[in-house]
């Protein structure tokens, strides 16, 4: 499984990288507007910034919600850096938009996805990635693990190359549970990161080894 981080933060996406683990970066425009990150030349020069950071995939968000649009910003941000997934709203004309990215060598993430049935329209226009929110899904008394378990067996049953990208990432053990449902990546924030080095018997047992290597000194 691979790990993005969900941020438009450097120094955060400089320590996650620096932890040698880092696959790739998701971005969206509220994470943008949290860095204080305004008008379009700051925010594309931002992505290309993250592009010279990160050897991955780095998903930039179109914020047209019309076809022509999405079209037009969309091959707007893929000129930025080869490394660039436009990143692509699951509406009506955001899956025609992906269809013709599709068709023309620019690679999308849909998001905001929250159904089975939505991640199998984005497979059938082709998606590179998919992204379930599954803490947004949590919060209204669904499963969202359980929807990434579901997208993944139709995925396999259907033989479809979309690869799933778990969002919404509240805590470490969602990141495991992912892992457990198949998801193909987990984009998250660097807390939830982190928090998978945690665990009381590793203090311990360090602190142990700490206080008996003294007595050898």
């Amino acid at each position: 499984m691979k790990f993005f981080i969900d941020t438009g933060n450097l120094a955060q996406i400089k320590e996650a990288n620096e932890l040698g683990i880092l696959d790739g970066v998701t971005t969206n425009p509220s994470l943008m507007a949290k860095e204080g990150i305004k008008g379009q030349e700051a925010v594309f020069n931002h992505y290309k910034t993250i592009c010279e950071m990160v050897d991955g995939d780095i998903s930039a968000e179109v914020i047209s919600t019309e076809f022509n649009g999405i079209i037009e910003e969309g091959k707007k941000l893929a000129a930025i850096h080869p490394n660039i997934v436009v990143k692509v709203p699951m509406i009506k004309d955001g899956v025609k938009a992906i269809k013709w990215f599709t068709d023309n060598g620019i690679r999308t993430n849909c998001t905001l996805v929250f159904s089975a049935g939505q991640a199998i329209l984005a497979a059938k226009a082709g998606a590179t990635y998919v992204s379930p929110f599954i803490g947004r899904i949590d919060d209204s008394t669904w499963d969202g693990v359980d929807l990434i378990a579901q997208i993944s067996n139709i995925y396999s049953i259907q033989g479809f190359k979309t690869e799933i990208l778990a969002a919404s990432i509240r805590s470490a053990l969602h990141i495991v549970k992912c892992a457990e449902a198949g998801a193909d990546v987990c984009t998250c924030p660097l807390d939830s990161i982190l928090g998978l080095l945690k665990h009381p018997l590793t203090d311990i047992g360090l602190a142990k080894f700490l206080e008996d290597a003294k007595k050898t000194a």
